[in-house]
C-alpha cells in the first residue's frame, strides 16, 4: 500500500473521543439466552443467572420442558483464582450453586451457575418447582452454609445438629487427634 492509499487519521476526531467511549465500544457484550449470560462447558449450555433471576428462570425453563432437576450442589472457590470460565458481566463470588436441569422431550441438559457472595450466603429454594431438591439443598446448607430461603426444613442432613461449622468450606479448620504409635517417644 502506498502512502497515497494509507488512510489518514483525523486527530480532531481522536481528541473528541473519550476513553470511556473507546472502552464501551471494545468491551465484549455477554451472549444472552433466556435473558441471562450464557457460556458453554464441555458441550453443555451453561446459564449464569443472578440470585434475583434464579427462581423465575427455572420456572420459565420448566415451562419449556426442563421438568427434571438432575442435580444441585455447592462449590467453594476460595483461593481458586481467576480461572472460572465466567462470561462477561458475571462477577465471581466465593460460593456457587450449580443446578442441572434435564428436558426429556428433546434430550437436552442445561446447567445453571449462580454466584453466591460470602457476605450473604443464601439463595431462594427451588422446592416449590422441584421437590426433588429438598435433600440436595439441605446438603449444600450443611456442607457449605448456604441457606435456601423458603425451604421447608433447612436443617442439617449429614452432620449432627450440634456440629459447628460447614466441613466442605475450604477454610474449615480440620481437627487433629494425636495418635500414639508403638515405640514412639511420649515426649510431652
Amino acid at each position: 500500500m502506498s502512502d497515497a492509499e494509507t488512510p489518514s487519521i483525523d486527530e480532531s476526531e481522536l481528541a473528541e473521543e473519550s476513553v470511556e467511549d473507546v472502552l464501551e465500544e471494545e468491551l465484549p457484550q455477554p451472549e444472552l439466552l433466556h435473558g441471562v449470560p450464557v457460556s458453554e462447558s464441555r458441550g453443555q449450555v451453561v446459564l449464569h443467572p443472578s440470585r434475583d433471576e434464579y427462581v423465575a428462570l427455572v420456572s420459565s425453563l420448566r415451562e419449556l420442558g426442563y421438568w427434571m432437576c438432575v442435580d444441585l450442589c455447592g462449590v467453594d472457590y476460595l483461593g481458586y483464582g481467576a480461572q472460572r470460565n465466567l462470561p462477561a458481566g458475571v462477577a465471581p463470588e466465593r460460593f456457587e450453586v450449580v443446578v442441572g436441569l434435564l428436558n426429556h422431550t428433546d434430550r437436552s441438559r442445561l446447567r445453571l451457575r449462580v454466584q453466591i457472595p460470602e457476605s450473604d450466603p443464601q439463595l431462594a429454594t427451588l422446592f416449590p418447582l422441584h421437590p426433588s431438591v429438598e435433600n440436595p439443598e439441605r446438603e449444600v446448607f450443611d456442607m457449605f452454609g448456604i441457606r435456601f430461603d423458603g425451604h421447608p426444613d433447612m436443617s442439617r442432613i449429614l452432620m449432627p445438629d450440634e456440629w459447628i461449622g460447614h466441613p466442605l468450606r475450604k477454610d474449615y479448620e480440620l481437627g487433629r487427634i494425636p495418635v500414639q504409635f508403638k515405640g514412639a517417644s511420649t515426649a510431652r
